[in-house]
């Protein structure tokens, strides 16, 4: 079927296989904030968060994937074009690209990957896409039922993990299960050893084919605590420590030999009043739900938490995202707050059950949140879960009562209303029909400005139905110490971790 001559719109030789490199040497271990999951070593899982891709970017690599100084760098492919009818995507694979296990890459395991791949925006990516043609075995065509405009955004980007590509021959081998226990990509990092809620140990690929590592071996140490995190960091035990908040990040700051790195992304937090769409409920009235945001002093938390470093949310889509819409404020008012409660019947306040998050930003956002909650009389406790737990049952929608929620996976407006506001949405509870409408609408609209306008509104209608009560876009504060020489955080635009993992560099001497 033909779909219209190919017109080349990128093209990059930013990448281009290193000459021969030293050999790797040398260790860099983080202290990390999390408890790795498994989960995270398949791309097919990305849950529409950012943590998965800590590891990905180790462990596989992507046909295209943000890079220092561009957003859509051509990595697995070398190239790509665009139909002019805007119908097919047509990637040009890099040759000599082996997987871990020494099979070569191919236009096989690309379409594999994406037929296979079953995370965030999976079924809005499937309905869209007609078919993955294998061209030849370095060439793969994306045909599209229609013009899409954001096709490159929802693949191309860490919005999915779609365009990550795993080995067909070895997937099919040993099953999904088996992947996850021993995985194999096409990433700079092998997997070496796994110790569930411990440690999780790579060594350097050297056959990587963007160029051979610095460093032999990198070591992410789980310590869920923030306090040990910093104390490992400055006894030399770990050479970079995830997230440190509050008076321990005035601390490092203060230490000799340390240095406070903060990184800034498309990261926002917010609550998910999960009843909303039940009469029966509190939450069912829009007043009560415009209490909550009213009930939160947003930049008192920037100030205790992040050291002034982060910035007040109004808006559960970043305001570094493209076609974000700038909302008026709900201001810190408990004044206000207190009168909405009452217009709604609750003079004396409600029980509002659980606050349910993660145990990161749930513990340092969460529990300030809860205490304002509380001050205008809706009273509510907050429970924590591990991270990967808390997102994989968010997303079966096992949850209920209100979620401390958030996302810092990049993209635009458009991934991010998918994900969380549009009915089919991964962590969508509930929506209302106008905003499916729209949605529907935008994503078929080919003018950048008529998009624009469809997108803002809405946000506009998120915003006026209080559907979420955003809290802030957090400042990622990390510690960095001496024996780092490139610790790579910051280095990729809108990412919070270390990258690329091949660039790092230890100081051995």
């Amino acid at each position: 079927m033909k779909t219209g001559a190919l017109v080349l719109v990128v093209v990059s030789l930013l990448l281009l296989p290193a000459a021969a490199a030293a050999a790797p040497e040398g260790t860099l271990t983080w202290a990390v904030h999390v408890s790795v999951a498994p989960t995270w070593f398949d791309p097919a899982e990305t849950a529409g968060i950012v943590t998965p891709f800590m590891l990905l970017y180790a462990m596989h690599d992507a046909l295209v994937k943000p890079m220092p100084g561009n957003a859509m760098t051509p990595s697995l492919a070398e190239s790509w074009s665009v139909s002019k009818d805007g119908l097919a995507y047509e990637f040009v694979l890099r040759k000599n690209v082996k997987f871990h296990n020494g099979d070569p890459m191919t236009a096989e395991d690309v379409k594999f990957s994406f037929e296979r791949y079953r995370g965030a925006s999976a079924s809005l990516l499937k309905a869209r896409v007609a078919r993955v043609e294998i061209v030849d075995p370095h060439r793969v065509r994306f045909v599209l039922k229609q013009p899409w405009p954001d096709f490159m955004t929802f693949y191309a980007t860490p919005a999915t993990g779609a365009a990550w590509i795993v080995p067909k021959r070895y997937v099919e081998k040993v099953g999904d299960e088996g992947f996850k226990k021993a995985p194999v990509g096409a990433g700079p990092y092998r997997l070496v050893s796994f110790r569930p809620g411990v440690e999780l140990t790579l060594e350097a690929f050297e056959q990587f084919w963007r160029k051979t590592p610095s460093v032999k071996t990198l070591v992410f140490r789980v310590v869920p605590d923030e306090s040990t995190r910093l104390a490992a960091l400055k006894r030399g035990e770990v050479d970079i420590a995830y997230s440190i908040t509050g008076a321990l990040a005035e601390e490092l700051k203060r230490t000799p030999g340390l240095t406070l790195a903060p990184t800034h992304f498309t990261f926002t937090t917010w609550l998910l009043f999960t009843e909303q769409w039940d009469p029966k409920s509190p939450w069912h009235d829009r007043r009560v739900r415009l209490a909550a945001n009213h009930a939160i002093d947003r930049q008192g938390i920037n100030q205790a938490v992040y050291l002034g470093l982060a910035k007040p949310a109004h808006n559960f889509v970043p305001s570094g995202m493209e076609y974000f819409w700038t909302p008026p404020p709900h201001a810190y008012d408990p004044r206000r707050a207190r009168a909405l409660l009452a217009e709604a019947g609750y003079p004396n306040g409600f029980d509002a059950g659980e606050v349910t998050g993660e145990m990161i930003y749930g513990g340092a956002i969460g529990e300030p949140v809860v205490n304002y909650l509380q001050a205008v009389g809706i009273r509510a406790k907050l429970r924590l879960m591990e991270r990967a737990a808390f997102y994989k049952e968010y997303g079966e929608k096992k949850l209920r009562g209100t979620l401390h929620t958030g996302s810092g996976a990049p993209g635009n407006a458009a991934t991010r209303i998918d994900t969380y506001a549009v009915t089919g949405g991964r962590y969508v509870y509930g929506t209302y029909p106008e905003i499916d409408g729209l949605f529907s609408e935008q994503a078929n609209e080919t003018n950048p400005r008529a998009r624009q306008q469809i997108l803002h509104k809405i946000q506009q209608l998120i915003h006026e139905r209080a559907m979420f009560a955003p809290i802030i876009e957090p400042a990622f504060l990390n510690g960095v110490g001496p024996r780092a020489a490139v610790h790579g955080l910051g280095l990729v635009a809108n990412f919070p971790y270390s990258s690329p993992y091949e660039d790092l560099k230890v100081k051995t001497r």
